[in-house]
């Protein structure tokens, strides 16, 4: 059994981000990166497979320049057995990516590939899907349990009405939710183990896909700032407000 997860170096939750002054994308100079959040409940469940004896290799791989290579190291401190960079200087949309993953998926025929449903950056949550699209294999998205057994997986989806499970023939693709998993932290021993472990690059030329993005960003801005509340003196005088100010009852 090999698992296959893809990561991505974003900018780290904690950190504020801005926007450029001529409004043409995120400032990222001198910005703290680590890996997406999402991407972090994706490797910690592939390693507890790997744990409890039901997969025998964990492979992490990231889209992007050289810099990623910090976010893969992360994750092999976190238990993956080994690294591809799939290297690559262009800004990738959606689409791009899963094709460049797809080619990693028929080169190295994974029985699982788990992947973080969206990216705090872009928040498309259009990957996954993509990724099952363009390999026919069946999908269980926004998992928040994920049962291995043989040749199948069986995948307990958040839904609108609650919860809902599937039953995937493997290979299969699946897209983890918040509620699936709590990462590790890395230790210090295994910081140090993950330097030793095997690191590839495949210029992103190589596999043959074209990276030229269909979508264009027109302009990035800060969101709108929030307006200060107003103290009311009774209820007559906030049911007057919700119904001529913001009009949201008749």
């Amino acid at each position: 059994m090999k698992i296959l997860v893809p990561i991505k170096r974003v900018i780290d939750y904690n950190v504020k981000a801005r926007v450029k002054a001529d409004n043409s994308d995120v400032d990222l100079a001198n910005v703290k990166m680590a890996m997406n959040p999402f991407c972090e409940i994706a490797v910690e469940e592939a390693v507890r497979l790997k744990e409890q004896g039901k997969a025998e290799e964990v492979i992490v791989v990231s889209i992007g320049d050289k810099s990623c290579q910090e976010q893969l190291r992360t994750a092999l401190a976190l238990g993956a057995d080994r690294a591809i960079q799939i290297d690559s200087d262009a800004k990738l949309g959606s689409l791009q990516v899963a094709k460049l993953l797809k080619e990693l998926v028929d080169k190295e025929q994974p029985n699982l590939v788990i992947l973080g449903k969206q990216s705090i950056d872009s928040d498309n949550n259009q990957t996954g899907q993509m990724l099952a699209a363009l390999t026919n294999l069946p999908q269980g998205t926004f998992a928040s349990k994920v049962d291995l057994e043989a040749d199948k997986v069986q995948v307990t989806r958040e839904v609108d009405g609650g919860l809902q499970t599937v039953s995937l023939s493997l290979p299969a693709i699946v897209t983890t939710d918040l509620r699936l998993n709590e990462p590790r932290y890395a230790s210090l021993p295994n910081i140090m183990k993950a330097k030793r472990k095997p690191l590839e690059v495949i210029p992103a030329a190589d596999l043959g896909v074209e990276l030229t993005s269909k979508v264009k960003v027109l302009k990035v801005e800060e969101p709108s700032q929030r307006g200060g509340g107003v103290i009311v003196e009774s209820v007559a005088e906030l049911v007057e407000k919700l119904k001529n100010e913001a009009k949201v009852i008749a």
